[in-house]
């Protein structure tokens, strides 16, 4: 009884050390409870070899114990299973369709600085007519055309007949931004910070600049992560100008000053 003792109190601290390590190099959750399953089935084995000898069986009674041994252990295997998260692979394939249709030309590249320079002159033209509109209408008519004419512009850099900011949120999707991000309550904020109030901190030009280039900008309190550049900087080859347009506007549009996004430090 001691010996069993101390092989699950060894079991059961390998276990937390695989957890721990895991978790120091931001292994999904899923993937640390599995390690630490693994050293928990690993103890088990090595109870179920110190256990008393079993009276020898044969014919059906043999026969029978086999096959509900097997049974049980294909149970406790499908429904353990079915537990750990399932993945679509339609879902993924059309993940990859999207990226790769949406794939620049490598032939006719463009310059982060060309996209910044376009972005910027958008933002102008917008700024522009939300004063004509204002000096046109009324108060309460120039708030409802203003946020008309401020995506309006917008959206004609994004692809044609497209809602921009419906194109952001989907490239958000898209490229996965929520494992690193949290947004509305949803996602990851380990890796980056938490997005509600950037419209507030960064306009969309920036913000623009800050997803072709992640140097560009620090996250107050990210030191480690942005020397580390936990954001990958591979943007500029896998989106286009007008998806990454799209993503700046519909970010810019979160400005909940109640969450408490950490101040963007500008590097360059």
């Amino acid at each position: 009884m001691g010996k069993a003792i101390i092989k699950i109190i060894v079991g059961l601290v390998i276990g937390a050390g695989l957890y721990v390590a895991t978790m120091a190099f931001d292994f999904p959750p899923v993937f640390r409870w599995l390690f630490f399953g693994y050293a928990v089935l690993g103890t088990v084995v090595f109870l179920i070899l110190d256990a008393p000898t079993m009276k020898v069986m044969s014919g059906g009674k043999a026969l029978v114990s086999l096959l509900v041994f097997y049974a049980i252990l294909c149970t406790v295997f499908i429904s353990g299973a079915s537990l750990w998260p399932q993945y679509d692979p339609e879902d993924e394939k059309g993940k990859i369709v999207k990226i790769l249709k949406g794939k620049p030309n490598i032939l006719d590249p463009w310059k982060a600085d060309e996209v910044i320079a376009r972005t910027k002159e958008l933002d102008l033209k917008a700024k522009e007519l939300t004063e004509r509109i204002k000096a046109l209408g009324t108060v309460q008519g120039a708030a409802g055309q203003d946020a008309g004419a401020a995506a309006a512009v917008p959206a004609s850099a994004a692809a044609s007949g497209g809602d921009v900011l419906k194109i952001g949120e989907e490239q958000w999707q898209l490229q996965e931004c929520y494992n690193c991000h949290k947004l509305k309550g949803e996602g990851g904020k380990k890796r980056g910070p938490e997005l509600d109030n950037i419209g507030t901190l960064l306009p969309q030009e920036e913000i623009a600049k800050k997803i072709l280039d992640p140097k560009s900008y620090k996250a107050e309190g990210f030191d480690v992560e942005y020397e580390k550049g936990k954001m990958p900087d591979k943007y500029k080859d896998l989106m286009e100008l007008k998806d990454v347009q799209a993503l700046a506007s519909w970010l810019a549009t979160f400005k909940n000053t109640s969450v408490n996004t950490p101040k963007p430090i500008k590097m360059k």
